[in-house]
């Protein structure tokens, strides 16, 4: 232990000494490892951002959708398909699932009644799917309780609202036959894209008090289950439906992005590809400066020597003033990816729109730091092995 802390230390002051020599050179080092950490933690975050992207449109890896239709073609008993639903669930232990059940519901606007697309879920779906608001909350287990139905709209809705404030609970009318409902809106989510129409999320108990005819549409189960099982458990709900319901067909299948792979493992590897080549070109430099300096200090190595330093010490030695370098300017290299990743204007570039933002990955900055080192190692050995080399003689030749 104290040799290796003398040779730290002796690795330190010679870099002291030859600080002048090295010194562009490590800059050299720095910032190709704050290149590097920005541009894996900028890719990582973008990956991070792209998936949760992904996960708003078709569910969060893995999600399974369970629904059934009849072979003949008529009209599916929605009742017992729901019940079926249920049973599975509870069957499973499955801590995460939404029926999801699209349908049209005609709401009362300042310019007349309007037939609005909607959606028709659980409480689970928000956290399934990642819904943005930009104002008010998602559903809760207590609006399923509610007298007057929770309903959250979109931007479009909202507009056509006459842009009420949330605060107030604005009150927007279903026109359910002759007997009206008063709703309350509570959460207003961003268009999915600028031209979007009007349309609304209803928890699925307040559509049931509803009472309104049933349109034909198949109520669809989706299903946030771990990945490793999602495969045994889509096979063992296609058998139990297919038992209930000879009559129909059960369709089970995984609608998350991740189901046929990982859609951005290309990315990774250029990304990966592009790293690589920048912190090649920063351990050249270093080890040009590195044997310039060797050169140099052919009489001090020669003289060090003939003091009895062993072959040993001074490979060590020669290899630990570039490791020790190289760790240095990694340590200010990944502090400044981390200043220029953390600036609003950059995270906002790269996860704009996401829900969650994604944080700086520690693998990053632990990637940074250990080709730094590693780099420092692979330019220290050439320049250790020609000091090995040197002879006493060598230093009265020079």
């Amino acid at each position: 232990m104290s040799g290796m802390a003398a040779a730290l230390v002796e690795a330190w002051t010679e870099l002291r000494i030859h600080r002048a020599r090295i010194l562009l050179a490590l800059v050299g080092v720095a910032l190709s490892v704050a290149a590097l950490t920005a541009v894996v933690a900028l890719a990582d975050m973008a990956r991070a951002a792209m998936a949760q992207g992904s996960e708003a449109q078709s569910g969060r890896p893995a999600t399974v959708s369970v629904s059934a239709y009849p072979n003949d073609g008529s009209p599916a008993d929605t009742a017992a398909l729901r019940e079926a639903y249920d049973a599975t669930v509870e069957r499973y232990s499955v801590k995460h699932a939404s029926l999801f059940f699209p349908t049209v519901i005609p709401f009362q606007f300042p310019d007349g009644v309007v037939q609005i697309q909607t959606s028709v879920v659980d409480v689970d779906y928000g956290t399934m799917r990642r819904v943005k608001l930009d104002s008010g909350t998602w559903f809760t287990e207590a609006d399923a309780e509610r007298f007057a139905p929770a309903v959250i709209v979109n931007e479009a809705f909202h507009a056509r609202l006459g842009y009420p404030d949330l605060d107030a609970d604005p009150v927007v009318e279903i026109r359910n036959g002759s007997h009206p409902v008063d709703a309350v809106v509570t959460g207003v989510r961003p268009n999915l894209y600028p031209e979007e129409s009007a349309s609304a999320y209803l928890l699925t108990g307040a559509y049931d008090r509803l009472g309104t005819a049933d349109n034909g549409s198949v109520p669809m189960l989706e299903l946030w289950v771990p990945e490793d099982t999602a495969e045994a458990l889509q096979h063992a709900i296609t058998a139990d439906l297919a038992a209930q319901f000879p009559g129909m067909q059960p369709n089970v299948y995984r609608s998350d992005y991740a189901a046929w792979g990982d859609p951005y493992a290309v990315m990774t590897l250029v990304v990966g590809g592009i790293a690589g080549m920048v912190m090649l070109l920063g351990a050249v430099g270093l080890l040009n400066i590195s044997m310039v300096t060797v050169k140099h200090r052919v009489r001090e190595i020669g003289i060090r020597r003939s003091f009895g330093a062993t072959s040993g010490r001074i490979f060590f030695g020669v290899m630990l003033e570039s490791v020790v370098a190289t760790f240095a300017a990694g340590v200010l290299g990944v502090m400044a990816a981390v200043a220029v990743v953390k600036l609003p204007v950059v995270q906002q570039q790269v996860a704009f729109g996401v829900t969650e933002l994604p944080p700086f990955p520690v693998e990053a900055a632990l990637l940074g730091l250990g080709a730094a080192t590693a780099v420092g190692a692979l330019a220290g050995l050439i320049p250790a092995l020609v000091a090995v080399r040197v002879k006493v003689i060598d230093a009265i030749r020079y």
